[in-house]
Formats: C-alpha cells, structure tokens, sequence
C-alpha cells in the first residue's frame, strides 16, 4: 500500500510538535494535546486550530505504530487531511508577513505643523478612518476621523466657529489631545501578531510597521480594524479561517 499521505502527514505533525515546544520551552515528554492547550494563550494560530490539532494528535497515533525497528504506518489519512495539517504547519511555522498582505499601500498622514485642515482634506482623498501625523521623521500620534467629527460638532453645538478651530489648530497638538493609541511593530510582523494586537489591546486603533519597530523610524504600513477584510481574502490563499 502506498502511505504517501502519511508520510506527508507526519512531516507536517512532527514540525508543528517542535514548533509548539517552541513556543512553549517544553520538555520532550510532554503530550501532544497537552502541548496544544498549553500554547493556546502564546499563539493565536493554535488558538484557531485548537480542535483540528487535538484530533490531528490522535490521527497520529492511529496511523503509526511503534515497533523496535522503528514506526510504522498502518493507517493513511485522507487528501484532505493532509492538505489541512500542511496549512495550519504553514501558518504556524512561516506565517505570511503583514507586509506581502498590504505593503505597496499609500500611507495616510499629515505634518505635525499643517493645520487640521489638511487633515480635514486627507480624509477625503484617502477615504481612510486613521491618518499618521508625522513630525520630523518621526510619530507624533494618530487623528480618526470619528474623533475629529466629534470635535467640530461639539463647536458647533456650542455655537463656536468649527473652521477657525480647523484652521488654528495643528494635527500634532490635535494628536497629542486624542485617545488613539498605536501600537509599533518591525517589517517582519506577520498579520496573526497583528490580529492578535488588536486581539489584546482592546483600545488599539492601529498598528504601525517600521523596520524594526522603532517609533523614530519611517512608517512603513498602517493596519486599522478597516483593513481586515483585505487581510483575509489574502489569507484564502492560505486556506486560514476568517478572522
């Protein structure tokens, strides 16, 4: 019989297994399934696939068989389980960096300096929620738009003139003031540490990639909750679950 399937299954397994003791600095004994619950809390991956992971572990067992000559198998699994088992090893050994998923995009912001006017005018061309304000090479903060919108209805209400505050407001001094908080992260982030960013940080308005991570650095990408449904439909190619 031929046991290619299993062969591959196997391949995939034993890399995900080093991988979680990875993850999890775990001794060589530890169970498979254990392993797997443990790494729940480090690695949103495992997190998602926890269930197919369990059952993957007692695929193994039941389609090898230890003998003092070495395993041996005695069951195949199907195409499609082995198909599964390599993605979910794909994405949890060489995860796709977030920038092959948006990089090439256009990065919104504004100048600490410029009025909030042209912010005000970036909003409309880029259709964006979140602009980058920049000051000298480096991250001043964020302006959402919703927050800026809130803004000027309060002056308006108030009976205060909405454009000269526009106008006679800088986008640093209006960041500075704001809520919007941002989180840094080097080029070789993958779009599951960022998922899991916002995952953890409930009040995360964007995530921004640098080099290295360094706040001092050139902003590469921005990634807000808006960008999600583009993130996924690049992870179909990695047949990934839906965030």
């Amino acid at each position: 019989m031929d046991y290619a399937n299993a062969a591959r299954f196997l391949k995939s397994y034993n890399k995900i297994e080093s991988q979680l003791k990875i993850l999890y600095s775990a001794r060589p004994t530890v169970n498979f399934t254990d392993l797997v619950k443990r790494c729940t809390d480090l690695n949103i991956t495992v997190r998602r696939y926890e269930n197919e992971l369990i059952d993957y572990g007692k695929l193994r067992n039941a389609i090898v068989h230890r003998a003092a000559g070495g395993e041996t198998f005695i069951a195949n699994p199907s195409d499609d389980v082995v198909v599964n088992i390599e993605f979910i090893e794909k994405q949890l050994c060489n995860p796709p960096p977030v920038l092959a998923a948006l990089g090439g995009r256009k990065l919104a912001s504004v100048f600490a300096d410029m009025p909030l006017t042209a912010a005000a005018q970036k909003f409309a061309e880029n259709r964006r929620k979140t602009l980058v304000v920049s000051d000298h090479g480096k991250t001043a903060g964020l302006i959402d738009c919703y927050e800026l919108l809130g803004r000027l209805a309060r002056l308006s209400a108030a009976g205060e003139d909405a454009g000269a505050f526009l106008a006679g407001t800088t986008c640093g001094s209006f960041a500075a003031e704001g809520r919007c908080g941002c989180r840094f992260m080097g080029a070789g982030a993958t779009v599951f540490d960022v998922f899991e960013a916002f995952e953890r940080e409930k009040g995360l308005s964007a995530v921004l990639i640098t080099e290295t991570g360094d706040p001092s650095e050139k902003v590469k990408l921005m990634i807000t909750p808006t960008d999600f449904p583009a993130i996924n439909r690049y992870l179909e190619s990695f047949n990934a679950k839906a965030f």
